[in-house]
Formats: structure tokens, sequence, C-alpha cells
């Protein structure tokens, strides 16, 4: 790759920021886009990191979460998932997301994907976790949260995800990214 193709062919010309909340920030941006043109750019900037993990015990057994999604105004199953504080390091949030939405806890853990979930449109960044030796108990989900958790063999999840039954981001990818390592024997 050459140096040229990573140098920034944007220029910011002004940025104000239109919305803050305690999750989310969006500022619009007037700049000079590759071509030298004028236009605008928004982005949404995501204040916590993005947080899933796929349990899965020794029989390849996993947990999905199902929950009402408000944005999408659709049901969706999907992998135990949420948002990370950043000054937290991000497995103790993973941790935390386990065992809230499920009530397990687990001794073993595999961070084994970084991504952006939408880089055209924002800076949301996502850890997802593998996470093994599973202990149960109960799951303590957070007041605005109304789920239903559901154990289910990989095999039948991957199903899911390749048929398009499940389409949540975090569950696809840490999904094709399981299934890869247990085809090469990493898992």
């Amino acid at each position: 790759m050459k140096a040229d193709e990573e140098r920034n062919p944007w220029t910011t010309l002004t940025s104000e920021k239109i919305y803050d909340s305690p999750w989310i920030g969006l500022t619009k941006h007037d700049v000079l886009n590759p071509n030298g043109n004028p236009g605008t750019y928004s982005v949404v900037h995501f204040k916590n990191l993005a947080i899933g993990v796929l349990p899965l015990d020794e029989d390849y057994n996993t947990w999905i979460v199902g929950q009402y999604r408000y944005p999408i105004q659709q049901y969706s199953w999907e992998i135990p998932e949420g948002g990370g504080h950043r000054d937290v390091p991000p497995l103790d949030s993973a941790k935390r997301e386990l065992l809230e939405e499920t009530g397990i806890t687990a001794s073993k853990w595999t961070k084994i994907q970084e991504m952006y979930l939408s880089n055209s449109a924002s800076d949301e960044f996502c850890i997802l976790y593998i996470a093994q030796q599973l202990t149960f108990g109960q799951a303590h989900p957070e007041d605005d949260e109304q789920l239903v958790c559901r154990k289910i063999h990989f095999d039948e999840l991957y199903r899911m995800v390749e048929c398009g039954e499940i389409t949540d981001s975090l569950t696809v990818a840490i999904v094709l990214k399981a299934k890869i390592m247990m085809m090469e024997g990493k898992l």
C-alpha cells in the first residue's frame, strides 16, 4: 500500500456539535470532499465501546438474548452485548454484560475481534469475546431491558445467522469468526 493511499483527502472547514447525550454525540462538519468540492459530513460519536460475548460450554451450547430493539422497531435475537465505559477495561465490561443478561460467569476469555460497526457514519468501536468454562447463576438485566435468554447449540446459532434470521452485526461477526476458528481447530 502506498503512503498516499492512507493520506486523509478530506479538508474540514468548520465543525459544530448538533446533539449531545450521555451515550452519543452528533457533529456536523463542513468539508471539502476528496475532489475538492464543498459538502457536509455528519458523524455520530459513541461515548461507550460496543461489547459482545459468545458464551460456549464444553458441548458447544451457547446462550442468546432476545429483546425488542427500538431503533429498528423489531424483535432481535443476539449474543449478550451492550456498552462498556471507555475508562473501564473492555474485558470487565464483557464480564458484566454476560452476567447481567444471562447470569453466566466464565473463567476463560478470548478476545477474537475488534471492529468498527458503521464507519461511514459513526466511530462506534466493538470488541468481541468468547467466554468458556462457564458457571451459571441468576441474570440481572438493567431496568430498561426486557430480555429472554435462550440456550441453543452453536450449530443452530450458525444456521440462524447463515439464513438471515439473525441480523445483529455483533452476533453475525462473532458467529462467523467462531465458525472459522472451529474449522481451524482453534476453538
